[in-house]
């Protein structure tokens, strides 16, 4: 009777917590690093948990996402920056619109955001992509809202379920799933997530919101890029896919050979997401840098700018992390993992449900991704035989859900696009949910077979 009393306390007090979080982020206008500390701190105190350990746990939850993710999302970062101030997103793009052809360009905006979005934060993506939205509308005639959903479909998409990104990195990490079969499984449910929620219903919505951008933001931005010394198309992705085959490459020796074969350990390191980043960022050096005839001194100063707006990131990822920490040591995630398995939901519906509602009530998919998974996480012990590349996939899919007004990318679609908060709600908010639904029931399908 008392662990009951205990583990409804424990449960009430994580409830709270949680509420007191997303109040901390919505209504207080609280930066959510601060937010998420200080609730991870009221956690640990109000559960019980020796004073002296508190900060411990967070210190320890922090330091250890950071270890990982805060070098991944350096690195990939850098990587994107070089790509777009190189003209290698652009190159992508424009050979996919001459590929596709006027009548198939919105098909084309979707590949080249799949493509562009494996290596790029989904915020930069945007901003690196946003002037080609303009300037194929501006080219085509075709509307702006047409273009622009499987634009966000495919960025959007690859930052919730594919690896480098670090929502599924982290949680790879949680749930110790494998890094090669979840791209692989990503890129398999991805693709045809983002074709649906992409061109087929951009073509729909945009019948009814066809958007009309603003003129100054038009001259401002539709500026055609210099032609002359782009990265070719074949070079461009060979920098930017080059991780992420070095980390299938890892899986593929992790399958074929055993574990104490050379070629397997070697392969172990260069596939793994740090190395395989390190290459394409070394490459990149060359094909996006020194090739296109920038100096080292400008080589560096792209580096430096990159760094600045990910700051804020990686503290967010960081307290994210101590956040989960905090769940996992108060005994939280134990009790919500007991409840799961009494209740027979099957794993990896609940991480896709706990990080829809996360993400609902956070408005980012970073924090509903880390806390969705350290919150699923006690369960995957519980139940034997649970995919847990699924699961990562799972959380991933919850946490693109329904983006409205909590959420900055909400804001900087209407804002580019022109669009009144009613017209967001109907594109963005509706394209993102189309993604994050049929995202899980791909991922259900798939569960059956593997």
């Amino acid at each position: 009777m008392f662990g009951l009393a205990t583990d409804t306390f424990l449960l009430l007090d994580a409830l709270v917590t949680i509420i007191g979080l997303i109040l901390l982020i919505t209504h207080f206008k609280v930066h959510p690093f601060v937010a998420l500390t200080l609730a991870a701190g009221f956690l640990g105190l109000t559960s019980g948990m020796p004073v002296a350990k508190v900060m411990k746990s967070f210190q320890d939850g922090f330091g250890g996402v950071l270890g990982f993710v805060g070098i991944v999302l350096a690195l990939g970062t850098m990587l994107g920056k070089l790509m777009a101030d190189s003209g290698g997103a652009d190159q992508i793009a424009q050979t996919l619109i001459r590929a596709f052809g006027k009548q198939k360009v919105h098909w084309a905006m979707m590949f080249a955001a799949f493509l562009v979005g494996i290596p790029l934060f989904f915020e930069i993506g945007f901003v690196l992509l946003i002037p080609l939205v303009f300037i194929v509308a501006r080219r085509s005639g075709v509307s702006l809202v047409k273009i622009g959903i499987p634009l966000l479909a495919g960025l959007s998409v690859v930052h919730g379920l594919v690896p480098p990104h670090p929502g599924p990195l982290l949680a790879i990490g949680i749930f110790h799933a494998d890094i090669g079969k979840t791209i692989f499984y990503g890129l398999l449910v991805a693709l045809p997530t983002a074709v649906i929620a992409g061109p087929l219903f951009g073509n729909f919505i945009s019948r009814y919101i066809p958007g009309n951008p603003s003129q100054e933001l038009m001259d401002q931005i539709a500026k055609e890029s210099d032609q002359r010394n782009l990265p070719s198309f074949s070079v461009t992705l060979i920098t930017v896919l080059l991780p992420v085959v070095l980390m299938l490459l890892k899986t593929f020796a992790d399958v074929v050979l055993p574990a104490e074969h050379i070629v397997r350990q070697w392969m172990d390191l260069i596939g793994h997401p740090i190395t395989a980043l390190l290459a394409a960022l070394l490459l990149a050096f060359y094909t996006f840098g020194s090739a296109r005839g920038f100096s080292r001194q400008q080589i560096m100063k792209m580096l430096d700018q990159s760094l600045a707006p990910t700051a804020a990131i990686v503290l967010i990822v960081g307290a994210g992390g101590g956040f989960k920490q905090m769940l996992v040591d108060t005994g939280v995630g134990n009790v919500i993992g007991q409840m799961a398995v009494q209740a027979e939901i099957s794993p990896i519906m609940l991480a896709w449900l706990v990080a829809a509602v996360i993400r609902i009530a956070t408005g980012s998919a970073t924090v509903a991704t880390i806390t969705g998974a350290g919150i699923v996480a006690p369960v995957v012990d519980l139940v034997p035989g649970v995919n847990r590349e699924l699961l990562v996939l799972a959380t991933g899919a919850g946490s693109l859900i329904l983006s409205h007004v909590n959420d900055a990318g909400f804001w900087l679609v209407k804002q580019y696009f022109n669009m009144t908060v009613a017209e967001t709600f109907k594109t963005w908010s509706m394209m993102e949910t189309i993604l994050s639904v049929v995202g899980i029931i791909f991922i259900m399908l798939l569960a059956q077979v593997v």
